[in-house]
This record gives C-alpha cells, sequence and structure tokens, in this order.
C-alpha cells in the first residue's frame, strides 16, 4: 500500500485516517524516543524533491523541539531548510512512522550541527506491505550469506533474526564493519534449511544497535526472488507460523 521511503499520501486515506493517527503527545514523544534510542535511520523528504537520510539527535519534550543529524555541507540540507517543511519516515520493525517537520532550521554547534524543528503535534503508523514476519524455531541455523559491499574479499555468514514474504532482519556480529543503511548487496543465499537455498538481493533500510557488545540488526528488504523461490518462502513462513502457534496451545 505505501511504498518503502516514501511519505503515505494521507489524502488518499480519506475517513480512514484517524485509524493510522497517533495524536497523544505521551505517544508521540515515546515513539521519537524510540527512535531516538535506537539509533533508527529517518528519511526526511521536502516538496521541492530534497531527500536527507539521517537520525535523530535529541528529543526535547520541555522545549518542544527535536534535532537530526546534518551535515551543513550537504546540499540536500540546505534544500530541507529552503523548502520551510519535510515529511519524516522511519521504521520501528514492521511499522512505518511519518510525521511532518514543521521549519527546520539548521543549528551549528561547537562540534557538529543539527536540522531543529519542533516536535510533531501528530504522527502516523502504517503496517508494511508483506510485513508479517517470523522467527527461526530456536536452533534452526537460518542465515544469509554475501559479501560484504565494501570490503568484496569479506565472505560474510549473518544469522537470520526474522524474515517474511517481502524482507528481513539479519544479526550483524560486532566484530564486522557495518553495512550501511540504503545499501543494495546482490548475490545473496538465504539458506532456510540444509537443503533449502534462495537467491536474492538485498537492500538495507535501517540499522539499529543491540548495544556496545551486542552488535547491529539490519532491517532488510528481499529483491529478486524468483515465484518458485517466492512459494518456497511462503511454504516457510506458513510452516514456522504453524509450529509455533502449536508450541503456545502445548
Amino acid at each position: 500500500m505505501f511504498q518503502d521511503t516514501q511519505p503515505a499520501p494521507l489524502g488518499d486515506l480519506g475517513a480512514g485516517m484517524d485509524e493510522f493517527r497517533v495524536g497523544s503527545s505521551r505517544e508521540v514523544a515515546a515513539l521519537l524516543r524510540r527512535l531516538l534510542e535506537g539509533g533508527i535511520t529517518v528519511i526526511l523528504s521536502a516538496p521541492n524533491g530534497a531527500h536527507l537520510r539521517s537520525m535523530l539527535w535529541t528529543v526535547d519534550v520541555t522545549r518542544d523541539r527535536l534535532a537530526f543529524n546534518a551535515d551543513a555541507h550537504d546540499p540536500q540540507v540546505q534544500a530541507i531548510v529552503d523548502a520551510g517543511e519535510a515529511v519524516a519516515v522511519a521504521y520501528l520493525d514492521s511499522i512505518k512512522v511519518q510525521f511532518d517537520v514543521g521549519s527546520p532550521m539548521l543549528v551549528h554547534g561547537a562540534a557538529a550541527s543539527v536540522l531543529q524543528a519542533s516536535l510533531p503535534r501528530e504522527m502516523f503508523r502504517f503496517q508494511r506491505r508483506q510485513s508479517f514476519r517470523v522467527r527461526p524455531a530456536r536452533g534452526a541455523a537460518v542465515v544469509a550469506r554475501l559479501r560484504h559491499p565494501a570490503l568484496p574479499d569479506m565472505a560474510l555468514t549473518l544469522r537470520v533474526l526474522d524474515i517474511s514474504i517481502g524482507g528481513c532482519a539479519l544479526f550483524l556480529p560486532p566484530n564486522v564493519p557495518p553495512l550501511p543503511a540504503g545499501g543494495r548487496v546482490h548475490g545473496v543465499q538465504v539458506e532456510l534449511d540444509a537443503g533449502t537455498r534462495l537467491h536474492a538481493a538485498l537492500e538495507v533500510h535501517h540499522v539499529t544497535s543491540l548495544g556496545v557488545e551486542d552488535g547491529l540488526r539490519l532491517g532488510c528488504s528481499l529483491h529478486g526472488l524468483d515465484a518458485q523461490a517466492q512459494r518456497t518462502l511462503q511454504r516457510y513462513i506458513d510452516l514456522t507460523q504453524k509450529r509455533s502457534r502449536m508450541l503456545v496451545a502445548g
């Protein structure tokens, strides 16, 4: 229903908009803090076509201000300031979060610059397409094999934390150079079990810290799966879901 990095067209929702709206100031602040504390990538899009990938730097409820990381030399930052408004999009697991950024202002500090704006009065939450995810059964060795995009000689075998027909989350150990959000990795092999392998490309949408010593969670979308691979993946998801329900019932 909604593209991954583009703001949802709220006018298309009509009378159903309230279903997606978060209007409580306490809930808005809680969502913003989750984005801040998780180091979640936020995409800012302005009406003049400016497009900036950033993260929240501060959320100050008392002063009614928030700030985003900003490179003062990035032309996209100045373009967003010139536009006078932007829409922010980010992801919390399978939920797409969207809010308006009004009157953004570039503020220079002693060590860094930030893009500052007022706290949004409301936010919107949308369930992502193809977003039903399952976690591999405990003890199951579900992995993705790929080459590090910045270090082609480095072969990686990353544990799959969860998977859906449209994407997956991977665990990146702390001793592995990070994969930046926004990058696409080709030639990925996803092993659901010893005899089931899917070939795809991965696009990294967001990178979440799991703690200083615990590594990173890479939220990725899957691309290039053929019809047979999609059917195989759907069967795996259905079977994993069924087993999970049986364990809960038991």
